[in-house]
């Protein structure tokens, strides 16, 4: 008897492994070079929400300049501020918040929303994150000429030295080519709008109760930003010279809440004022930080989020 032959048979391929930190980035960077799909599906959410409005999109720029002329009125003649400086800070200010805020609410809902989109279209989930971030950017510049409007009105004031309010040991410098910092500000702060929504996204889509915990926080997290009120107003408390109390516990509160530095950073060079650079050193940490997590929760769950959806 001759003697069998034995054919020795490939090794089974392996199993490709979805954990990996190159399929996280490759799913960011694969969404990026599809810029075309959700840059049409942001701009066309825009459109269908104001779909049959005779002033359409304008709707947007009304709703926020009225909204900013009535707390601007109100806590200027609550808090004795000069009109023409103030107007201008709590319109900046707002006009960021609204955008923090529509990256927030949204962003927790975003796979949510998508769940038709997620389990029919063949694209990273990154998409869908990038379309969100995309439609409140075309929020924020329309919401932006309501910025240009009161600028204009109160541009004597602002583009001379002044003072936020009576007594504030800072004179602001006013408007100057300084505001051209407004631009990497606002990029920075839309990068940073991308890891929020995908990491709160993901873990929203797990946990159900997540989307309405925030949306129940959102408004107490306003009225702690100083967006409708000056940092300064913590250290004029009645009283408080004659106790020693020089107000510090009240700055840190407000350095301790990481939407003040996004503020900031943004508002400082639109309205002329001093630039104060600890703002982009805790915005560049929350950057680094944030977008950690977001990564290490796409390595992990990414390919699970069709299947929570």
């Amino acid at each position: 008897m001759q003697p069998t032959s034995t054919v020795e048979r490939p090794p089974a391929p392996l199993a490709p492994n979805s954990r990996t930190f190159a399929r996280a980035f490759g799913d960011v960077r694969d969404a990026w070079r599809q810029r075309e799909l959700w840059g049409h599906l942001g701009w066309q959410d825009i459109k269908q929400r104001y779909r049959r409005s005779v002033i359409g999109p304008l709707w947007i720029t009304i709703s926020m300049g009225t909204t900013a002329l009535a707390l601007g009125l109100l806590y200027s003649q609550l808090f004795n501020q000069e009109l023409g400086t103030f107007l201008p800070y709590v319109t900046a200010g707002f006009i960021i918040w609204h955008f923090v805020l529509g990256v927030v609410t949204e962003g927790t809902e975003v796979f949510i929303a998508n769940e038709g989109l997620i389990k029919h279209l063949p694209a990273p989930i990154t998409v869908h994150v990038l379309r969100m971030v995309w439609r409140q950017t075309l929020f924020l510049f329309h919401n932006l000429v309501v910025y240009l409007v009161v600028v204009a009105i109160f541009f004597p004031t602002l583009s001379n030295e002044y003072r936020m309010y009576e007594g504030d040991p800072i004179l602001q410098p006013g408007l100057s080519w300084g505001v051209l910092m407004t631009i990497p500000a606002l990029a920075l702060v839309v990068v940073n709008a991308v890891w929020v929504a995908l990491l709160f996204g993901i873990i929203s889509t797990r946990f159900r109760d997540i989307p309405p915990v925030i949306s129940s926080f959102i408004n107490l997290i306003f009225f702690m930003t100083p967006i409708v009120w000056h940092v300064g107003v913590l250290n004029k408390v009645t009283g408080s010279e004659n106790s020693g109390d020089n107000g510090d516990w009240r700055m840190l509160i407000a350095e301790l809440n990481p939407i003040y530095h996004y503020v900031e950073i943004v508002r400082a060079p639109m309205l002329g004022h001093v630039q104060d650079w600890h703002h982009w050193v805790v915005v560049g940490a929350f950057t680094v930080v944030g977008w950690g997590l977001a990564l290490i929760a796409m390595r992990n769950y990414r390919a699970r989020v069709s299947y929570w959806v």
